[in-house]
């Protein structure tokens, strides 16, 4: 039924563009002349740092707010992620807050960046740091205990506001 058809277009095709040849010196005509055009966008890395904007999700992070986490130990953001990464353990206070974490951890190898740790707090307690160089010596020093995870809320300005406006 449709094999006449395709037979009929094959017949109008000359020999060279059988070949591809005009085609694939389009294609890199169209290259190398985009390529002189537009200006370059590599950065020199070590010299030239990239500073990202209060959308950025790097690792995340706990505020510490007036010298205190703002966690309450509710366990949402340990419910709500996916890879299975942050461990919390509450414990009682006589602070203001009934509950705030004796453990908390967050093993970095395992964490997707996905954010919804972020989005399930209700305290704004755990958010998404600016930090994107992350590395680690060991497997056992890419879990991230709670001293090495708080920080302060001044550093998070950008990112609480960002999460203020979009939520």
């Amino acid at each position: 039924m449709n094999y006449t058809h395709q037979n009929i277009e094959k017949d109008n095709i000359s020999f060279l563009e059988r070949l591809y040849i005009p085609e694939i010196a389009h294609g890199m005509a169209l290259t190398f002349k985009r390529m002189l055009k537009f200006p370059k966008m590599t950065r020199q890395y070590p010299e030239e740092r990239w500073i990202p904007t209060g959308s950025y999700r790097g690792r995340p992070v706990l505020v510490l707010e007036n010298g205190k986490e703002r966690c309450v130990a509710c366990g949402l953001c340990a419910r709500v992620c996916p890879a299975v990464a942050i461990n919390v353990q509450a414990a009682e206070t006589s602070d203001e807050k009934e509950r705030y974490p004796a453990q908390f951890e967050i093993n970095m190898l395992r964490c997707v960046f996905c954010g919804f740790c972020e989005e399930a707090c209700p305290e704004e307690a755990i958010v998404m740091s600016k930090d994107c160089e992350i590395v680690f010596q060991s497997p056992d020093d890419a879990v991230m205990d709670k001293p090495r995870l708080l920080k302060p809320k001044e550093e998070l300005i950008d990112r609480l506001e960002f999460l203020r406006f979009y939520k």
